[in-house]
């Protein structure tokens, strides 16, 4: 994941399987020029496709909304990057283990919002990987 703190990035969440279901070696992502990077999020498999410069880089599982409508669906930007982000709705510290937001938030601009909504972000129950689980973010280990 820190890899994708150091650069600004463009981030698709998509209903289709074309990218995610590569895990191995590296793949060219024939449709972004280089030097770019882009996360590619499928709902259906539950899982995170990282490109740097036009190569896959990762794929992990991740955890996305309860139901299919919670996750929005769209291509979305990185607006914030916060380390030790404070959960303001539980009123949990950044850094404190019980942070359901884990220790590093990739803010999106979602649905017109400044990236203080949707997000990707680490975890405190690394159980809720590979599940439909939350309010909408994309949890990661």
């Amino acid at each position: 994941m820190k890899n994708m703190f150091m650069k600004s990035m463009t981030v698709l969440t998509l209903l289709m399987v074309a990218l995610c279901g590569v895990n191995q070696g590296k793949t060219e992502a024939a449709s972004k020029p280089a030097n770019q990077d882009l996360i590619i999020i499928n709902k259906y498999y539950i899982k995170i496709a990282y490109f740097h410069n036009g190569y896959i880089e990762i794929v992990d599982p991740v955890a996305t909304g309860k139901s299919w409508d919670k996750t929005p669906v769209g291509f979305f930007k990185v607006v914030n990057k916060i380390k030790n982000r404070p959960n303001y709705k539980g009123h949990i510290a950044g850094g404190d283990p019980r942070n359901p937001l884990g220790k590093r938030w990739l803010g999106l601009n979602a649905n017109g919002t400044n990236g203080d909504t949707y997000g990707i972000h680490g975890n405190n129950n690394e159980s809720s990987i590979g599940k439909y689980v939350s309010q909408g973010c994309v949890r990661m280990h």
